[in-house]
């Protein structure tokens, strides 16, 4: 069969239109999401998360897909979710926590990591430096010093005559224990009795509530952990069905019943991982890219769970207080 000139150039007008197209339709990424906690849990964030991808111009099922991974409490299925997402070939996967980093970390050193709401990476080797982590993983950490010594503080102006404090925290968090360390060290400087009470999994919480009944707790401090945040109404439920005051390390804890949180907006660190992720698909490097410090923490007071404890909220916190609940 012979084609005439005409014939062949029409063919190639009509490929070559077709491969421009495809050349001018925009990439789509596919970025994962890991988190030692449930869906439901971290509705809000997941909310303000996308909400920044979308203000930086990602729309999802457009130039963006977002492929989520749940642990539901049970830190020992993060390995293998990990992998799960790497073997999907992500280009930026945003790591809830130090666990989940970790186990993204262990399951690819070249996928570009964002830890957010993260504990010391430096501490337990995830990254050289804040200023500069170097290797495949950046983001944003909760901590900031002596913010123990400030939450028990808190707990001193709205418990008369505190004197035994017990401490809810995940010993098999390896960024617990130095925040752990450092409450002990403020409670012991304040003159109070300290109660170590770990959890590492839902199941404790009840035996964990009698140990501190038995004790004779007056007031209790929870630890910063994902598996901690991702159970905040059963742990705020057990702390009001003791009658016991209890302050965590961000005010979700506190809109959850808990009687106050202290601590960065959880929501805003959700909304700043939009932009790492955006700097990271536009070509810079994780390691090259420091992790951000909060730069401002909030007081959430819970009055209601004020009120069912029978304590009296001081005029100057309710003044000072980012959010009242009543």
């Amino acid at each position: 069969m012979h084609l005439n000139r005409a014939t062949i150039l029409a063919a190639l007008a009509i490929f070559g239109s077709a491969d421009f197209a495809a050349a001018q339709q925009p990439k789509t990424y596919v970025i994962g999401f890991l988190s030692p906690a449930s869906a439901a849990s971290m509705e809000a964030r997941i909310g303000r998360f996308r909400q920044g991808l979308q203000d930086l111009g990602y729309v999802e099922g457009q130039n963006i897909t977002i492929e989520y991974r749940w642990a539901d409490g049970k830190d020992e299925r993060l390995s293998d979710l990990a992998a799960e997402l790497v073997r999907l070939k992500v280009d930026v996967l945003a790591s809830h926590g130090v666990l989940a980093t970790q186990a993204a970390k262990r399951a690819s050193s070249t996928t570009p990591i964002v830890c957010f709401a993260c504990g010391d990476a430096v501490s337990v080797g995830l990254v050289a430096s804040l200023a500069r982590p170097g290797g495949n993983i950046t983001g944003l950490t909760v901590l900031a010093p002596e913010v123990s010594g400030k939450r028990i503080e808190l707990l001193r102006e709205v418990v008369p005559r505190l004197s035994r404090l017990a401490v809810l925290w995940n010993s098999d968090n390896p960024v617990s224990k130095p925040e752990f360390k450092e409450a002990e060290a403020a409670a012991q400087s304040g003159g109070l009795q300290l109660q170590s009470v770990s959890v590492t999994g839902p199941k404790d919480f009840e035996r964990a509530f009698n140990s501190m009944k038995a004790e004779r707790a007056q007031a209790l401090i929870v630890l910063s952990d994902a598996m901690l945040f991702g159970n905040r109404k059963q742990i705020a439920d057990y702390a009001a069905a003791n009658q016991l005051p209890a302050i965590s390390y961000t005010g979700e804890f506190a809109k959850s019943g808990t009687l106050m949180g202290y601590g960065p907006d959880l929501q805003v660190l959700a909304t700043r991982a939009a932009s790492y992720i955006d700097k990271i698909l536009k070509g810079a490097k994780p390691g090259d890219l420091p992790i951000e410090q909060p730069a401002k923490f909030e007081l959430v007071i819970n009055l209601k769970t004020a009120k069912a404890l029978n304590l009296t909220i001081p005029k100057t916190l309710l003044t000072a207080a980012d959010e009242v609940i009543e």
